[in-house]
């Protein structure tokens, strides 16, 4: 069950930053798994379990990112991530298509949905979408942006593809999209115990709305 990451999960993260050595990782392993990996795999378990009763028709697959960088491509960088992720998505091709996804780093946590890589087909069907019923994503939009919280995201193109002179062309012309809300994770994690981020309503909107 998840209940919360501690001060501890933080405290490691930045510490892993600054010590970012095979030595250092191994003496601090124990701590590791019990304030950021336990914790982390809890949430993303739940997560999924809580998309998989909302929306049982779609195929929810649950991706973890290991706290191990790829050997092959460090860069000048250290073996470990600063950072962990988890993302929710229809299908087995890990990075294309649309997910819901949640990240936990020193500093802050972030969650969102959207594409990481998106095809020219897929972008292609969302302005489709769009073009069929811009009233109806008005209001989709409208809706989000009285929410706040939640950024766009994604590269735009040079060259608008529709759109150009009205509110939604900032969401019709880009190469992928997303939405991202992060929050400041070390001030709320200072003001009590421990914090139990909010991702869960936010990633897994109920499906009779």
């Amino acid at each position: 069950m998840f209940n919360g990451f501690t001060p501890a999960a933080g405290d490691f993260l930045w510490e892993l930053a600054f010590n970012n050595e095979r030595v250092w990782f191994n003496e601090h392993k124990e701590q590791f798994e019990q304030t950021v990996n336990e914790p982390f795999k809890a949430l993303a378990a739940e997560t999924q379990a809580l998309m998989c009763s909302r929306f049982p028709e779609m195929d929810c697959r649950l991706h973890v990112s290991r706290i191990y960088r790829d050997a092959r491509r460090l860069f000048g960088r250290g073996p470990y991530k600063d950072h962990l992720w988890f993302s929710i998505k229809h299908g087995s091709i890990l990075l294309e298509g649309p997910m819901f996804w949640f990240e936990i780093g020193a500093a802050d946590y972030s969650y969102g949905m959207g594409f990481y890589s998106a095809t020219p087909s897929q972008m292609e069907a969302f302005r489709r979408s769009l073009d069929s019923n811009p009233a109806r994503f008005e209001r989709i939009v409208r809706k989000i942006e009285r929410g706040g919280g939640f950024r766009l995201t994604g590269e735009e193109y040079k060259r608008p593809k529709g759109h150009a002179d009205d509110p939604l062309g900032r969401w019709y012309n880009r190469k992928r999209i997303g939405l991202e809300c992060s929050r400041d994770a070390v001030r709320k994690h200072q003001a009590g115990r421990g914090t139990r981020p909010q991702p869960l309503a936010a990633l897994c909107p109920r499906s009779d709305r």
